[in-house]
């Protein structure tokens, strides 16, 4: 009858395990062994001067829902273990995720895929803008109403509005849309 009683304290222990490595992803775990005495603040001070420092990235902090631009204060800083790198494709740096937008859920302490965040629009679904068609030294304007959002670069399609014809363009920077002869 001894079998039961170690196999529950063995599943005891192997749930603590899971819940403590499993609930943080694979950064700085910080250890809080609090031991009395100078020997071991000493012991600590060397062990942490012995090892490198590791890579800082941004994580969310909270639940970060899809369509919400992505602030800095939505995220927290934090610091790899030693030897311990950021998978590739995750944006990680501020420069990276300020002022995007979540395509989908991100949750807290979990890296943030580069596919999962994109630019704010610059011009929304059913708005009224200004087409150009430019070539050589002709310019041609034109008002259209956007059948899609978009950002800049990106290339949608418009609505003449006095045409009633549907054109594909380029999103620019000031939030105009530059066709070309097709």
């Amino acid at each position: 009858m001894a079998m039961p009683i170690s196999c529950s304290a063995f599943r005891r222990t192997a749930l603590v395990l899971a819940l403590v490595t499993g609930g943080m992803p694979a950064f700085a775990q910080e250890s809080t062994n609090q031991s009395a005495g100078q020997s071991a603040n000493q012991s600590a001070t060397q062990i942490a001067s012995n090892q490198a420092v590791g890579e800082v990235v941004l994580i969310p902090n909270r639940v970060i829902y899809p369509g919400e631009t992505i602030e800095l204060t939505a995220l927290k800083q934090v610091t790899l273990i030693p030897g311990k790198h950021k998978p590739e494709a995750m944006a990680t740096v501020a420069e990276e995720l300020q002022g995007k937008v979540a395509k989908r859920t991100l949750l807290p302490g979990r890296y943030i895929p580069s596919t999962a965040i994109r630019d704010a629009w610059l011009v929304e679904q059913g708005a009224a803008v200004q087409v150009f068609f430019i070539s050589g030294g002709l310019t041609i304007s034109a008002t259209a109403v956007t059948l899609q959002p978009g950002s800049a670069g990106d290339l949608i399609k418009v609505r003449n509005s006095d045409s009633g014809k549907i054109l594909s363009g380029t999103v620019m920077a000031d939030g105009t849309i530059q066709v070309s002869a097709s």
